[in-house]
């Protein structure tokens, strides 16, 4: 599986100039919002709110501001500490056409864990939600929960035998990438319908949809880390800390088995699916999303 990704996996320079030239987008807050100066690149960082910690980690095509219609559900009574992920907002991209393992992603979010402070909750959505789970199986950094959101755990589905579900994975990346290499400015959109059903990319307004058009390269990276990255079941059966898994009933059913699968293989890990929710649930759900995370955090904290 990951041979064949690799040999649908071709990287230009082309691509590699694109992905330089993506707009330098930083979260704001109404807290602080800095850089933190690692010696591999700059790594968004920014902090709101006080309480218990969160460090959000977005999906993919987007930043750190993409959390502001959770957080604002909370009203200030967590400590929310966002980032961007590799090549997108102003985190600089660390990763290579020959080297695009999920490491480098698990590492920004350590620094940004390490920046934050000690017993943080570890909450991410799409890719990023992967990238917490790499983190979480990494165990370089103390957490004291985990909140995944939908994460794209391609390599679960291959790893249980259910080849259909991953089969769903790989024909829509195949087809969404040979649709960027053929020149295709928006091939983007097969991916995000792909996961938001018919027509949510065009329903996206114009700003949204060109940002994601201009870090489509980047995207493609992303891709390539997700299918390198396979952990074993023992792996993910020794995390030890509480994990909240969501997941939405109107999302694609290869995405929403696949969390099904994540949880079923983490122990102390609780499943949830959000009615009438889609893969971008935390915009259009964001009450509801906000809700299952602040529950989750307060029996963490109270069982502390």
């Amino acid at each position: 599986a990951a041979e064949h990704f690799r040999v649908n996996f071709v990287v230009t320079a082309k691509v590699f100039a694109l992905a330089s030239c993506r707009p330098e987008i930083t979260a704001s807050g109404s807290g602080e919002s800095t850089m933190i100066d690692d010696p591999s690149g700059r790594i968004d960082y920014d902090e709101t709110g006080s309480g218990p910690t969160l460090v959000l980690v977005p999906g993919s095509c987007s930043t750190g501001a993409a959390w502001r219609p959770i957080a604002a559900t909370w009203n200030g009574k967590f400590r929310c500490v966002a980032t961007s992920l590799l090549g997108y907002g102003g985190t600089a991209e660390r990763r290579t056409e020959q080297d695009p393992s999920i490491d480098h992603e698990a590492k920004i979010v350590e620094a940004v864990i390490a920046n934050a402070g000690a017993g943080v909750h570890l909450v991410g959505h799409s890719f990023g939600g992967l990238i917490s789970l790499a983190v979480a199986v990494g165990n370089r950094v103390s957490l004291k929960s985990l909140v995944i959101i939908e994460a794209p755990a391609v390599e679960i589905l291959r790893e249980r035998g259910e080849l259909a579900h991953y089969r769903g994975f790989q024909q829509m990346t195949d087809a969404y990438f040979a649709a960027f290499k053929a020149g295709q400015a928006d091939a983007i959109g097969m991916m995000i319908d792909f996961y938001g059903g018919p027509r949510t990319f065009t329903s996206w307004p114009p700003k949204l949809r060109a940002y994601a058009m201009e870090t489509t390269a980047v995207n493609l990276i992303d891709w390539a880390s997700a299918y390198g990255f396979a952990p074993s079941a023992a792996a993910l059966g020794a995390i030890d800390i509480p994990v909240l898994v969501i997941t939405g009933s109107a999302s694609n059913p290869v995405a929403q088995r696949a969390n099904a699968l994540l949880a079923e293989s983490i122990q102390n890990a609780q499943f949830v699916t959000i009615e009438a929710a889609a893969h971008f649930m935390i915009a259009t759900h964001a009450g509801e999303v906000g809700r299952l995370i602040a529950e989750h955090v307060g029996r963490v904290e109270m069982a502390a």
